[in-house]
């Protein structure tokens, strides 16, 4: 079969072909609008985001939490999805194995949320409130402070050396929070300071 095909005719049937095919990408096809029908939603649209840091090590990878409710506000959320925060300059969304199953140690029933004691001679742990676990951590520094604080040498000299209470801070946390965190240990005297991030 030959065909005679002018510049013009050429131009006209590319020209055709180019309206058609830029049509049917715009969605007015039937076959588009038949697959757009079955299409569901993005499961996180209606989910609120809250930004943390994984609790595993002393990376502090910046993780994002996808929950039904808001976890912020302390009332009970369902959490849908976790993973890497691409914003955070220490993973840049990426998660080490751990990191990527922490939804599930979020979530485990077995996980401790509220402070527990075991009172002296009790074979149970029992739950306390948060401000009673922080008070009794403030008692007994207080009560070791006061008993062991070493103030001066045997030369006389003033040295202020709380030796008998270590102190290991966390490794999650800014260098603002961690400059403060050391300067308020050695401002009590504690001489064992370390940092999980150096452990």
């Amino acid at each position: 079969m030959n065909m005679e095909l002018s510049r013009r005719g050429f131009l006209r049937l590319a020209g055709a072909g180019v309206a058609a095919s830029s049509l049917g990408a715009m969605g007015f096809n039937a076959a588009q609008a038949a697959e757009e029908a079955y299409v569901r939603a993005f499961k996180l649209t209606t989910t609120t985001e809250t930004r943390n840091t994984c609790p595993y090590c002393s990376v502090a990878c910046g993780i994002i939490m996808y929950s039904k409710g808001d976890l912020k506000s302390g009332q009970t959320a369902e959490l849908l999805h976790i993973e890497g925060d691409a914003d955070h300059p220490t993973n840049r969304g990426t998660l080490c194995p751990k990191g990527a199953a922490l939804k599930d140690f979020v979530t485990a029933p077995t996980r401790l949320t509220k402070p527990r004691h075991r009172k002296p001679g009790a074979s149970e742990f029992e739950e306390i409130s948060w401000d009673d676990a922080l008070n009794m951590i403030a008692r007994a520094l207080k009560d070791d402070r006061d008993a062991n604080l070493i103030e001066k040498n045997d030369a006389g000299v003033t040295v202020n050396r709380w030796t008998t209470t270590g102190f290991l801070a966390a490794s999650a946390t800014t260098n603002e929070t961690a400059w403060a965190t050391y300067k308020v240990v050695r401002s009590m005297g504690i001489v064992g300071f370390d940092n999980q991030a150096r452990v």
